[in-house]
């Protein structure tokens, strides 16, 4: 047990800070932390990860780099930042869903669930999966980590209304299904939402084992 706790603490040691430094409460701080987000979500779409640092982004943004480092540490922060703000929409998306269709059929409630993970991955699905790829690499913030188990948690509560045996891994492998699908299509500039969301259904309910309403 103490070569465990000790492994862990040495681990976290080694791992950079991604909490931002300082929020911006003025106007122009804010203009400044958006600019800094802005140029950095186009350069993660445009190189990866192993091409997005702090020169490139302060450049892009028009900032020096000491402006950047007044709010985040390392690039590291600002890929935790934005994976926080992406979850965010995604989460708040789900809950509204939910909190609408308490009362309805499982696929009904799928339903309403899968359309908003449409809404929220089809403004900009290049920039969805450069954030997921880079989230892989870089530690979450605490919350981050939050936002991903609450995100879980809007689909177990949902699944274990109705029945559904072992939530835990049917949310997990339900929002692996729906995300690698809706990223796939959007990604290939499909634009018929509708007609998305109905394979989205069909695969989801063979998976429960339901019917598609």
């Amino acid at each position: 047990m103490f070569w465990t706790r000790f492994a862990m603490t040495v681990k976290a040691s080694l791992q950079p800070p991604v909490n931002p430094r300082k929020k911006p409460r003025q106007a122009r701080a804010q203009a400044t932390v958006d600019a800094i987000l802005q140029a950095s979500a186009h350069i993660l779409v445009a190189q990866g990860f192993e091409g997005f640092n702090t020169n490139a982004v302060a450049e892009r943004a028009g900032v020096s780099v000491g402006s950047l480092y007044q709010y985040f540490p390392n690039k590291e922060a600002i890929i935790a930042e934005m994976v926080r703000a992406k979850r965010t929409r995604l989460l708040r998306g789900l809950l509204s869903a939910e909190e609408t269709h308490q009362k309805s059929a499982l696929p009904e409630a799928l339903a309403v669930l899968v359309a908003a993970t449409i809404a929220h991955q089809k403004g900009w699905p290049q920039l969805s999966q450069a954030l997921d790829r880079a989230a892989a690499l870089v530690p979450l913030s605490e919350e981050g980590a939050a936002l991903t188990a609450a995100i879980l948690d809007v689909l177990q509560r949902v699944l274990r209304r109705h029945g559904v045996a072992d939530v835990e891994v049917a949310a997990l492998d339900l929002l692996s299904l729906c995300r690698g699908m809706i990223d796939g299509a959007l990604l290939r500039g499909e634009t018929d939402t509708d007609a998305l969301q109905a394979r989205v259904m069909r695969a989801a309910s063979g998976y429960l084992g339901i019917a598609v309403p």
